[in-house]
């Protein structure tokens, strides 16, 4: 039996599933440890930041230009396979890179294929989930849970190896992603209507997202609540250390953290079609101010879990509901390119943003460098509920 007769046997929902499971193997290392290897390479602090900020700021640009090339594709999938196959080329070039300059092009590269996926699996996965009527967060929960044990085997292995070996994980995760994409992925059209419109016509439809206010009013209220975990995702750590909690109970908080996303995408799926996305993204607004308000006074450690469950809103819950909200006012179209957009500067610009400001927030201030987070999902919630005020005249 071939591959694609094995393939074609699983069901779509394990099909996307396994693409999120590899995929998320690869960022559950990348994220967390890369800056080990950069640092084993001879950059500063300063080097590292840099690099691993400007394939974040490029993505407003990047992601775009990447989703309407993919869009001429008659497959979804091929573009997913291709894109892989970059990422992972521009990782293994890292391992023979000459220094500074030479790490932020294959960084950028790298990063810049990889990132990119995620928009498009999820238009893909957004549209088999409401033809095939399954939810779209159990595939997309479980590439959480695989992020969990991809960071927890990676510390266990950079005990006895040296950090080389995370440049070896994650190009040879993007090599399995772009293997899954290639023979396991159904394999959906980008556009069921005949053969895919000019270059021209492309970038006409996306000016036209650019242009509709509604969409960009969603776009940058989500880009505010989730850039606003830039300084946790940056310094959470460190200010914990210095606040005596022990490395393995940082590791259990951050565990909190994720299980709770896990937790919401898995199970709360009627609760979130009930409440809709406009009033899941004014929650995670309303989560965002008190979660940061809260860390930028040093609570106590009992205190933390409770905040800690609060990612399930200012993460999962705002997340989910951008990618629900875009689809829904994007054209079919142009879905790729509106995903792109959202990608681009929720976890892109604006979390580049944020990390760039936080290190100068953190040496200035410390804690109360959350302030600053706490600033920006209070503008989210403005946003959030101008867009359900706008929901209710529709």
């Amino acid at each position: 039996m071939t591959n694609q007769a094995r393939a074609g046997r699983l069901s779509a929902q394990t099909r996307l599933g396994l693409f999120y499971v590899v995929s998320y193997l690869g960022t559950g290392v990348s994220l967390p440890f890369i800056a080990t290897y950069f640092r084993s390479r001879g950059l500063t602090g300063a080097e590292i930041g840099l690099i691993l900020a400007v394939p974040m700021l490029a993505r407003p640009f990047t992601g775009p230009v990447l989703a309407v090339w993919a869009d001429g594709f008659a497959l979804r999938r091929t573009p997913l396979a291709l894109l892989a196959l970059g990422a992972a080329a521009g990782y293994l070039a890292m391992l023979v890179a000459p220094g500074f300059w030479g790490l932020l092009a294959c960084w950028l590269a790298g990063m810049t294929c990889l990132t990119t996926l995620t928009p498009l699996i999820d238009v893909l996965t957004l549209r088999r989930s409401r033809l095939d009527g399954f939810n779209y967060g159990v595939p997309r929960g479980a590439g959480s849970a695989a992020f969990i044990v991809a960071n927890l085997a990676m510390g266990a292995i950079l005990a006895l190896m040296a950090p080389s070996v995370i440049v070896a994980w994650i190009t040879t995760a993007a090599v399995g992603v772009a293997v899954i994409s290639a023979l396991v992925l159904p394999a959906d059209r980008v556009h069921e209507n005949g053969a895919a419109p000019g270059r021209a016509e492309r970038w006409k439809g996306l000016g036209g997202l650019l242009r509709d206010r509604t969409f960009v009013l969603a776009v940058v209220t989500a880009g505010l609540i989730q850039g606003a975990h830039a300084f946790y995702y940056g310094f959470s750590a460190l200010l914990w250390r210095k606040e005596g909690i022990s490395a393995p109970m940082i590791g259990v908080l951050w565990g909190v953290g994720v299980a709770v996303e896990v937790g919401f995408m898995w199970f709360a799926e009627p609760w979130r079609r009930k409440v809709g996305p406009e009033k899941l993204l004014v929650l995670g607004g309303a989560a965002a101010l008190l979660r940061w308000s809260a860390y930028a006074f040093t609570p106590p450690l009992w205190l933390l879990f409770p905040l800690q469950a609060l990612h399930a809103l200012t993460f999962a819950a705002s997340f989910m509901a951008s990618l629900r909200l875009i689809e829904r006012l994007a054209p079919p179209q142009s879905a790729s390119a509106a995903q792109a957009i959202n990608s681009a500067l929720s976890a892109g610009f604006v979390l580049g943003v944020g990390t760039l400001a936080s290190g100068p927030l953190f040496d200035a201030f410390g804690p109360r460098g959350y302030l600053a987070m706490a600033a920006m999902g209070g503008l989210g919630l403005v946003g959030a509920v101008m867009l359900t005020k706008r929901a209710k005249r529709s």
